[in-house]
């Protein structure tokens, strides 16, 4: 019998027993050890692993065997597997993210059939080493990005069927004060009975409720990119319709074949034209950009009310109405069903979303502008008078950035005339003569790089610091 070695870096990982083909002796041995590193096998006396499934994120899949059943029964065996160049804050928040996946399997797995149940929690303890596993319910299939690969895309027939087998299930985590935060095709995998099971809970997001109202907290930063929407990518509150996002970009995945972050515009924080590489009803195509609204609030708050778009009956338009029958409660045309009522949407927030790269270009556009501005100063006024007025034309161009006045190419566009007009222009040029001229362009290059290099700084401290608290 074939048994594979969990412990991280084993030279040989593959073991044969022979004597384990009897099933007797496999019922009754105490434990094996492999042949290369010493690391028991028979994980919690009972589970057998074979072969590895698969490896990323914060630890590994194994293929295992439940001995102490009558058939011996498949199972997935979750080892917890930290990178090495983890530091105490984030090894703890991953040894929290892996508690919270056997804690949700254990609360929700048994609840209901299309999330896999757990079967065991448990650490090993090898010398000074210690190790954690969690065992959970084997689902036989492919995943959809397996199932993308091998058949192609999907058509909207197809999709429509997606979506209405895997928004239920959403509701269902939703119901119960929980958000996944990190739907993706990869975590969703098909049985070979053509059901499908939504996978790794490692990132599910609590949310308390108090009299009624949901408490938002902010995100860990767990995401995967391109199926995550922007509050999520950028730390702030997640929302049950956070999930809706994601499932609506697996979607898009799904019809399109492409990788969602290449038809995303990261700047912008918006969706490209990806229409074009699929062939859906305007209906449908609707109903998946409502749900990528970047804004959460301007999304479906619930899986309800998507199942209720995509199940109620297309609009027909009325007829127009002749003078006599204006103000008659009968129409010809067909009346249309009401809209679910909305649930409490949380509120907008009243500053704006930057992307990362929406940040470093405005760092770096301000820092150049301001040093441009006090070297000019400086050669007409004197330095505290040059200080305080470029203190104040840097809090107007942070406004600009701010407020989006200035943005995207403009801050190439606006910097490039104001080196010109500072290099070429008289009397600027004039003041400028006793001076090594190349200042003007590297000193406020420098200055540029430094401020996009704090800014960087500050957005991972403040990640670091939400990671935290």
């Amino acid at each position: 019998m074939k048994i594979y070695c969990t412990r991280p870096h084993c030279g040989n990982p593959n073991n044969f027993f022979p004597d384990l083909s009897d099933e007797t002796k496999l019922n009754t041995v105490s434990q094996k050890f492999c042949t290369t590193c010493g690391m028991p096998l028979i994980l919690a006396g009972r589970y057998i692993p074979e072969k590895l499934l698969g490896q990323g994120g914060f630890g590994a899949a194994f293929l295992a065997r439940d001995r102490y059943t009558p058939t011996k029964r498949l199972c997935v065996v979750k080892q917890f597997q930290p990178p090495d160049s983890f530091g105490p804050a984030e090894l703890k928040l991953a040894r929290e993210l892996f508690n919270r996946e056997a804690e949700v399997l254990e609360r929700l797995g048994k609840k209901h059939q299309q999330i896999p149940d757990l079967y065991a929690f448990f650490p090993l303890i090898v010398g000074n080493e210690e190790f954690f596993y969690l065992v959970q319910e084997f689902v036989d299939g492919e995943t959809l990005e397996q199932e993308l690969a091998t058949k192609g895309t999907f058509s909207e027939a197809e999709a429509i069927d997606f979506l209405r087998e895997m928004l239920p299930i959403l509701q269902f985590i939703h119901e119960n004060n929980s958000i996944h935060r990190d739907i993706k095709p990869s975590n969703i995998i098909r049985s070979k009975e053509e059901k499908l099971y939504l996978l790794d809970f490692g990132a599910v997001k609590q949310v308390t409720t108090q009299a009624g109202i949901p408490e938002h907290k902010s995100s860990t930063g767990i995401y995967s990119q391109g199926f995550a929407p922007p509050e999520q990518m950028a730390g702030d509150p997640v929302y049950p319709c956070t999930d809706l996002y994601a499932l609506a970009a697996t979607c898009v995945n799904l019809l399109t074949g492409k990788d969602s972050r290449d038809l995303y515009d990261f700047y912008d924080n918006r969706w490209k034209n990806w229409r074009q590489y699929t062939q859906i009803s305007d209906r449908f195509y609707n109903i998946l950009e409502a749900m990528l609204k970047p804004h959460p609030t301007d999304r479906p708050q619930s899986a309800q009310e998507v199942l209720y778009l995509l199940n109620s009956p297309p609009r027909t338009p009325e007829p127009a109405k002749s003078s006599g029958s204006s103000g008659s409660s009968g129409s010809s045309g067909e009346t249309q069903p009401p809209r679910p009522p909305r649930p409490p949407r949380p509120p907008r927030s009243s500053r704006p979303s930057f992307s990362l790269i929406e940040l470093i270009s405005g760092a770096g556009f301000v820092g150049f502008e301001s040093t441009l501005i006090l070297i000019v100063l400086t050669s007409f006024f004197a330095p505290l008078t040059s200080l305080i007025t470029v203190g104040v034309t840097a809090m107007v161009l942070i406004a600009t950035v701010f407020f989006r006045v200035v943005e995207k190419w403009d801050f190439v566009v606006i910097a490039v005339i104001s080196l010109a007009l500072v290099w070429f222009i008289s009397p600027l040029h004039q003041s400028l003569a006793d001076m090594d001229k190349f200042i003007v362009i590297i000193v406020p290059l420098l200055v540029a790089a430094g401020a996009i290099a704090m800014t960087t700084l500050f957005r991972l401290i403040y990640s670091l610091l939400l990671r935290l608290f």
